[in-house]
């Protein structure tokens, strides 16, 4: 007699499950089959091209109607089952209850939605079924603004099939990099540049705030302010168990229905599969480890011994034409290694992932073929040591050779800029080499590139090299780091000419030799691109130093201080009292006054950082910036406004500066000081940049230092002019940010360009200088902010704890 089969669910899973069934039992059950949508199974995998309109849905069905009717399924398509009577062992729609004898359980998974406001408005949709993938071509994409939500597989799935209907799609996804799931940041730049060079626009480290619209989707609003236009909305953020109707039968349910390894649920007269189950503390999402359940719950429904095994899956994924290939875990972690291959000019990525000689993951981009074959080697454990040197080759290396070196310069256009100082593009040096110029003295001569401030030498040097050849042996240059070979003049110079725009981009274009670096080249990197692209680049916290991260100084216990800022020195009553009611409030064992001129309140725990940062905000306090490679403090005295000696207001010079300069990222910390009369009560003259008022002016001093080197100043300036001072200071940082190593103080970096250059830039040439000060205006629009506040949102605070609460973020 045959038994009575309920099957709930005719998703890819169930769909395989009774293939198996059917193959080894034809006759063993009465099978129904449950589905809330009004069809059968069908290819869920290609929905983007049913959406890009490469394929139909008929394309798409795996199972007909004359499949169900050939095996006898009672179907029952557009009937969601609504309640299980497990005593009864009946399930019950809306149209009657079905007795069943075995009951199979595989509603798969719902789309999370962003709790946003205009999240209901008519134009925002999800992606999972062929509803939402009809609702979109209905929608009438050409020409109309699109915003998917997600930068996941299925948002650019979506993505790709509605800009394949002429839609002008944005894809805003939340984390760094696309795809962080199955791909490391270098791989997720290069998905990123082949999607913008096919018109998507991407916006990573976006948060959606609102959709905005009357009646109807208009805009995507995000935290940072930025308003995307959009016609249509696809949300795309993730997706979660469907588990409602196994909660309701009270059956076993952490984050899915609990199963064992049989695919038996807390009732053993119950089986679920499929994206609803959770297996041994693990979900699942990719159709492999899916199609492994089917097989086992169909062994289990005839009564035989079957166990479910996940196991690592490879995964070849096909993006809009995008190569991709991910296995196994690429994390960072300690005892592993890495072995990179980066073809800037393919744009090909390879990574292997290695520990004790055996392969954990691979990440590959551009070229995957062979993929497969390190999956196998990483699946078998296979010990990597007789063919490491060779191994990232694949299996048909045959020899090799070095990655060029030069590649990255030789691959400049003519008109690249080689020497900014001097204004001498690649092609000029190249044409002065072809004409007889082969040492760097003669180029200098010839095209007075490197002939200044001399930081683009190292860069010339391997213009030259690529154009001779062999005939030129090109000095050893001082690398960045072990991460790469060149230097940071080189780096510098090449984040400006080839338009690099992220800590990814400039590992793969210029061939990082490590994953993500290391803790000396990511700050560097990050403070380069922050100088060089302030409007475009999104600062990378976690490339900075703790200091800079938590925005104040650790401390030898691994407690705090904080500084709040006083401008120029001076305070008030409601400042001071401000700051005693935080020492009180968090039990600050001490507060000193620094030689800054500010007050320190020491030993803060980490965690009531930001409740005081909220507290201190309030009185009107923002960051003293005591952590920063940025300005810390503009020291002053009380000048011709109270001292008898005074020759002029250094008090409200002083004021005038912090104001100005403040907030912003510079090589290395940077104080100042302003004083009223020779007599120096401010000690200027050991400052960065000090200024001592005089009978006639302003005497401008730079490059002064009191820590583990003493440094007077050295005269950049004298000035009658309050104004002139000022711009001239400006103009002196703006050059120092622009132009000197990370972790150059002014005096090391005055010290290599020569004080005369800087002269030359800043006091001798006005034009120059009014340019220095409009890009340091134009970078503090951005960076003069207190950090402080972005972190004090009662949101943020619980970060801050002994453990991060990390429950309610949204899966990407």
């Amino acid at each position: 007699m045959k038994q009575r089969l309920v099957v709930v669910g005719a998703g890819m899973a169930s769909g395989r499950m009774l293939e198996h069934v059917f193959e080894a039992a034809p006759d063993a059950f009465d099978v129904t089959l449950f589905n809330a949508e009004p069809r059968g199974n069908y290819n869920r995998l290609m929905l983007s091209p049913v959406l890009s309109g490469e394929k139909t849905y008929e394309d798409i069905v795996t199972h007909d109607g004359d499949w169900y009717a050939a095996h006898g399924v009672d179907c029952r398509f557009g009937e969601p089952v609504v309640r299980i009577d497990r005593a009864n062992r009946v399930v019950y729609s809306n149209a009657g209850g079905v007795p069943y004898d075995r009951l199979v359980i595989a509603t798969g998974s719902a789309p999370f939605i962003l709790p946003v406001p205009g999240k209901d408005l008519p134009g925002v949709v999800t992606y999972r079924d062929l509803e939402d993938t009809e609702a979109m071509i209905a929608a009438g994409l050409a020409g109309r603004d699109a915003v998917v939500i997600g930068g996941g597989l299925l948002g650019l799935e979506a993505a790709a099939g509605m800009a394949a209907r002429g839609a002008k799609v944005t894809v805003i996804h939340l984390m760094g990099h696309l795809m962080e799931r199955q791909l490391d940041p270098a791989a997720g730049y290069l998905l990123q540049k082949d999607l913008e060079r096919r018109g998507i626009r991407v916006h990573c480290k976006g948060a959606t705030k609102a959709i905005l619209g009357k009646g109807r989707v208009e805009a995507v609003l995000l935290e940072d302010g930025m308003v995307y236009p959009a016609d249509i909305v696809c949300m795309a953020v993730g997706i979660r168990p469907e588990v409602r109707l196994a909660n309701d039968a009270h059956l076993e349910v952490n984050r899915g229905v609990v199963v064992d390894d049989a695919m038996r649920t807390s009732d053993p007269a119950i089986l679920a599969l499929g994206e609803c189950v959770e297996h041994d503390g693990q979900l699942f999402g990719l159709v492999a480890p899916l199609y492994d359940q089917a097989k086992v719950a169909a062994r289990t429904l005839l009564g035989e011994e079957a166990a479910f095994r996940p196991v690592q899956t490879a995964t070849k994924l096909k993006v809009t034409g995008c190569d991709l290939f991910s296995a196994g875990d690429f994390a960072d972690g300690e005892g592993r290694e890495d072995i990179l291959f980066r073809d800037p000019g393919r744009g090909i990525y390879k990574r292997l992932v290695l520990q004790d000689n055996r392969i954990l993951g691979v990440v590959m981009y551009g070229d995957t073929g062979d993929g497969a074959w390190f999956a196998s080697l990483m699946k078998d454990g296979t010990d990597i040591s007789p063919m490491r040197d060779t191994l990232i080759f694949g299996p048909a290396y045959q020899g090799g050779t070095a990655p060029d070196p030069l590649a990255a310069v030789a691959a400049l256009p003519p008109e690249a800029e080689i020497c900014g100082c001097n204004g001498v593009c690649k092609g000029r040096i190249v044409d002065a080499v072809l004409g007889g110029a082969v040492t760097l003295d003669a180029v200098r001569a010839e095209t007075k590139a490197s002939s200044s401030c001399g930081t683009c030498t190292g860069l010339v040097e391997q213009v030259m090299a690529a154009t001779l050849g062999e005939s030129f042996v090109k000095p050893a240059a001082q690398a960045m780091c072990k991460c790469t070979g060149m230097s940071h003049e080189d780096v510098r110079r090449l984040i400006h000419s080839m338009g690099l725009k992220s800590i990814p981009a400039v590992m793969q274009e210029l061939g990082w030799k490590t994953v993500g670096g290391c803790h000396s080249c990511r700050p560097a990197l990050n403070y380069y691109l922050i100088s060089e692209w302030p409007l475009e680049y999104q600062d990378d916290r976690q490339s900075r130093l703790v200091n800079e991260r938590n925005h104040a100084n650790i401390q030898k216990d691994g407690t705090y201080s904080v500084v709040p800022r006083m401008w120029g020195g001076v305070t008030t009553p409601a400042e001071l009292r401000a700051i005693a009611d935080a020492a009180e409030k968090y039990a600050v064992p001490m507060v000193k006054v620094t030689g800054g001129q500010r007050i320190d309140l020491l030993g803060v725990r980490k965690e009531d950082l930001p409740a005081m940062w909220a507290d201190l905000n309030a009185a009107g306090l923002v960051s003293g910036h005591a952590y920063s490679k940025g300005l810390r403090t503009v020291k002053t005295c009380v000048g011709s406004e109270f001292c008898r000696f005074g020759t002029q207001d250094s008090t409200g010079l002083g004021i005038r500066l912090e104001k100005l300069l403040w907030g912003s990222w510079t090589p290395h910390k940077v104080k100042l000081g302003v004083s009223g009369c020779p007599r120096n009560c401010a000690e200027a003259t050991c400052k960065d940049v000090g200024v001592v008022c005089v009978d006639s002016g302003f005497q401008i001093g730079v490059a002064g230092a009191a820590g583990m080197e003493l440094k007077e100043t050295q005269l950049l300036a004298t000035t009658p002019s309050a104004d002139e001072a000022v711009e001239i200071i400006t103009a002196f940082i703006q050059l120092y940010r622009e132009s000197a190593r990370y972790l150059d103080r002014p005096y090391k970096w005055v010290a290599k360009v020569g004080l005369d250059w800087v002269k030359s830039q800043v006091v001798e040439d006005p034009v120059m200088r009014r340019a220095l000060c409009e890009r340091f205006e134009i970078s503090q629009s951005v960076y003069r902010r207190d950090p402080w506040a972005e972190h004090a949102a009662p949101t943020e605070r619980a970060k801050w704890g002994p453990l991060a609460d990390l429950t309610l973020e949204a899966a990407e």
